[in-house]
This record gives structure tokens, C-alpha cells and sequence, in this order.
């Protein structure tokens, strides 16, 4: 890893020190605060969309603008049932993430030339002269002082009665949740058949080998291409994908080989979770891996949508939102609560542009988003046993328009299909093309991307609470959820 440092040099001192010169002072260069693109991954990818599926999880033609990540973009109102969905247009503002361009959002801080003369300069070196000689005499003195004080009364070192590694590190510490997690996180590389690949990271989710992390971490290794996973020990595995679901952005591998000793980090109840809990994030960010940061839960369901690392799919999660520092590789690590528990798997963050690494990648501001755990564990656990995703759904198409009146069902399907799904669960609760969901259960609806992220919390089969407008009037209504099997 590299850093750059930005600043005008200071010419050296000279032989002797000149005689100052009446100069005005320059002024100082008034910086441009740099910006960026917003909504990426915690892998360093652009999201895709903000959103672009239907309440059945299927995709919309057309995609709306990618503002931030926690609000929809604009889309056609009539969304494609297929999946996955199209790339949308890039987002209207910031460079793609060069963090670069010719101005406005986007453009990098550049900093003003020095001004020419010499005055100001042969002041700084008179200074520098000045502060040298009297730092040297002021060393020497130091070094008398302390010599003669070791001589008369010996040293004045103080030491600890216990060494750092003796001091009790209680379970719910950070240092003591860490202690007990990492063990249990791995580093996950992949590489596709082409050679392209990222760092990300997993946790272990249960005694038989099996891992959990994003779909974007091993997206690139899907289709026959390499994966490893190396624990803090520095003991390293290859893996195979189990599953993939790439509407939740779940994944599980399994690792060839496994130890017997494998210890399963214990799985949290997320709905449980209230803002301004403390929280824990391990990752690899930038590829450091193992490392450990902490922070609270500074929002619950809050809608996102993230690309996978192909950046031609799109996820949507009702996220936990945390201030704990998440960068490019820490997705699909574990977000613990303050006990050690699993609470969410880290996958997005929203972010300024330049990440000062010289990678062009973005960084932490801050704003960090996790799939609660009680959906993924649901996720991972069909992939377990079946090997594709299962998704709940309503059977109806919606607006992807950006508002914040509800999610109105479309009046025409996509590619001439029904809006409204002959048959299916939102037939059968009666709702009909023109509808305006506005709540599901007590969860207030403000866009179809909002309704598509709610409805995947759930489970095929749950009874939902549905309130709707038609004709200037509100509805309620019960709705049981179908589902749909893969991601095709």
C-alpha cells in the first residue's frame, strides 16, 4: 500500500542564515473539498442501479440513475419480469470513480502553485536554521541532565506491574469479542478463469467447512475459477462455491479439506437490533486482512442496492446501517453486536470518491451497510441444501419512479406480460393495476425498491399486512407470499 503526500517542499537551509526580507505573506491556498461517486460496495464497485427489480424480484427495462445509495433512482414504470436485470446509466454525478474529473463532483483536489520570490522562503530558512541550533543545544543539555541524574539516583524508568498480555480482557470488551471471532473469519480471494479477481472476506457458519460472504466477493470464481480462504493463523484453503444468490448478495463456499476444529460464530436475532447498539466489523479492507473495527447501528431498514463484482447484477437489502469503518474488502465479514454475536454481514458503503490510497478506490465516511443476519442465515441455508436462492414475492410489477407516495402497480407488464400476476398472491388479496402500496405490515412504503428489499426480509409462505390507495381511498388487506426459485 502507498500513500501520496500533497504540499509545497521547503528549500534547504543555507550555509548561514540571510537577513530577512520585508515580503507579503502568501496567501494559503484555499483547498476544493474532494469528491466522488456515491453508493458503492465495500469491494470498491459502483452499485448498479439503485434499484431495478419488481415486487417478484424481477428486473425492470430501464434503470433509474444511481444517486446515493439509500434512495431510489428513476426508472420506466413498466418493469421487465426477467432477471437479472440491465445495467443502468451511470450516475449523474461524480467520474465512475476515478475520482478525477474536469470539475464539479468528481474532480480531485489540486493543489495552488507556490508563489515566486524569495522573501518568504528566506524566511522559513532562518527559521528552520534557528529551530536546528537551539534543538541541538537543548538535546546536548537534555542529554548532561539525564546522564548526570542516572549517575546520582539511577534511572527514572517506570514500569508496569503487568505486562499488556497478562491484563484480563473481559467477554464483552472489544478486545475480548475480537479475541474470540477472529479465529473464526476468514480472507476470501478469487480469481476468475481470466485472471481478474478481488479480496473479500467470510465467516464461519457452521462445523462442515461452510462460509458465508457476499456474491460479489466470489463472483469471479463462479464459473470454474480459483478460490482460497485463509484464516488469521495464516493457514490457507481452497473452496468451492456452494451457492450464490445474487438478488440477497449471499453467498456460501465450502472448503476442501476443513479442519475438525472449525468453532461456527454464534448468529444474533437482527430484528432485535436498536440504533445506537454498539457494533464490531471484521474485514480485510484494502486487503489488510483481520482487521477489527467498531462503531454503533446508527439505522435500521434502510434501503439499498449494490452491484455484484461483474457489476451487471443488482442487490437489494432493508440494511443495517453502521458508522463502523468499512472499506473495499471487508464484504461479507461479519458485523457482531457488543457480545460477539452475528448481527449482519457487511456489504455496501456509500462513499466520497478518492480513497487517498492511490488505488482510485473509495473509503469509509462512515456509512456502512450490512444484510441483517436473520435473512442471510435464511439465504445461506437454502443454498445449503439447495443450491439456488429462494425468493419471496407478491406476484406484481411495480414503479421504479422515484417518489415518495408508495409503490404503484404498473398498468402494463414488461415484454407483455400481466402486471398483476394471474393467479398469484396480490390476484388473490384482490390488488389491481393503479394500486398504491403504501405499508407492508408497519413498514411505510415510499417506492417500489423500498417494497422489493421489505418483501425479501420475509420468507415464502409469511402473511403479510398490505395497505394500499385506489381511487383516493385506503385499504388494507392480507397478502400470503409466493415465491421463486434462482436467480434466472
Amino acid at each position: 500500500m502507498s500513500t501520496e503526500n500533497e504540499g509545497t517542499a521547503v528549500p534547504p537551509a543555507p550555509s548561514a542564515p540571510p537577513v530577512p526580507v520585508d515580503a507579503p505573506a502568501a496567501p494559503e491556498p484555499q483547498a476544493q473539498a474532494p469528491q466522488g461517486p456515491y453508493g458503492r460496495d465495500a469491494q470498491g464497485q459502483v452499485p448498479q442501479g439503485p434499484y431495478g427489480q419488481d415486487a417478484q424480484g424481477q428486473a425492470p427495462q430501464g434503470q433509474g440513475a444511481s444517486g446515493d445509495a439509500g434512495h431510489p433512482g428513476a426508472s420506466s414504470s413498466a418493469p421487465d419480469p426477467s432477471w437479472p436485470p440491465p445495467p443502468p446509466p451511470t450516475a449523474p454525478y461524480g467520474d465512475g470513480g476515478s475520482g478525477s474529473g474536469p470539475g464539479g463532483w468528481g474532480s480531485s483536489y489540486q493543489q495552488p502553485a507556490p508563489k515566486s520570490g524569495r522573501g518568504r522562503g528566506g524566511l522559513v530558512a532562518a527559521v528552520l536554521v534557528a529551530a536546528l541550533v537551539a534543538g541541538g543545544v537543548g538535546g546536548g543539555l537534555g542529554y548532561v541532565l539525564a546522564k548526570d541524574n542516572d549517575e546520582s539516583t539511577g534511572s527514572t524508568t517506570v514500569s508496569a506491574s503487568a505486562n499488556g498480555g497478562d491484563v484480563k480482557r473481559d467477554p464483552g470488551t472489544t478486545a475480548g469479542v475480537a479475541a474470540k471471532a477472529l479465529p473464526s473469519t476468514v480472507t476470501i480471494e478469487a480469481e476468475s478463469t481470466s485472471g481478474e479477481g478481488g479480496t473479500g472476506t467470510g465467516f464461519v457458519f457452521d462445523k462442515q467447512g461452510h462460509i458465508v460472504t457476499n456474491n460479489h466477493v466470489v463472483a469471479d470464481a463462479v464459473d470454474g475459477g480459483k478460490l482460497t480462504a485463509t484464516f488469521p493463523t495464516g493457514k490457507k484453503y481452497d473452496a468451492e462455491v456452494v451457492g450464490h444468490a445474487q438478488g440477497y448478495d449471499v453467498a456460501v463456499i465450502k472448503l476442501k479439506d476443513a479442519p475438525s476444529d472449525l468453532k461456527p460464530l454464534t448468529l444474533g436475532d437482527s430484528d432485535k437490533v436498536a440504533v445506537g447498539d454498539s457494533t464490531i466489523a471484521i474485514g480485510a479492507p484494502f486487503g489488510l486482512s483481520d482487521t477489527v473495527t467498531t462503531g454503533i447501528i446508527s439505522a435500521k431498514n434502510r434501503p439499498v442496492a449494490s452491484s455484484d463484482g461483474s457489476g451487471s447484477q443488482a442487490s437489494y437489502m432493508s440494511a443495517l446501517q453502521t458508522d463502523a469503518s468499512i472499506n473495499p474488502g471487508n464484504s461479507g465479514g461479519p458485523l457482531l453486536d457488543a457480545r460477539g454475536n452475528v448481527i449482519g454481514i457487511n456489504s455496501a458503503i456509500q462513499s466520497t470518491g478518492n480513497g487517498g490510497f492511490g488505488t482510485g478506490q473509495s473509503g469509509s465516511i462512515g456509512l456502512g451497510f450490512a444484510i441483517p443476519i436473520n435473512q442471510a442465515k435464511y439465504v445461506a441455508q437454502e443454498l445449503i441444501k439447495n443450491g439456488k436462492p429462494v425468493y419471496a414475492k407478491i406476484g406484481a410489477s411495480v414503479s421504479l419512479d422515484d417518489s415518495s407516495e408508495g409503490a404503484q402497480i404498473t398498468d402494463q407488464g414488461a415484454g407483455g406480460a400481466a402486471p398483476v400476476e394471474p393467479g398469484g398472491p396480490a390476484a388473490k388479496a384482490g390488488l389491481k393495476p393503479g394500486d398504491v402500496i403504501t405499508k407492508l405490515d408497519d413498514r411505510v412504503i415510499d417506492s417500489g425498491p423500498t417494497l422489493i428489499g421489505e418483501i425479501w426480509t420475509h420468507q415464502p409462505g409469511d402473511k403479510v399486512t398490505i395497505t394500499y390507495e385506489r381511487g383516493g381511498k385506503q385499504h388494507t388487506v392480507d397478502v400470503t407470499l409466493g415465491s421463486r426459485v434462482g436467480d434466472n
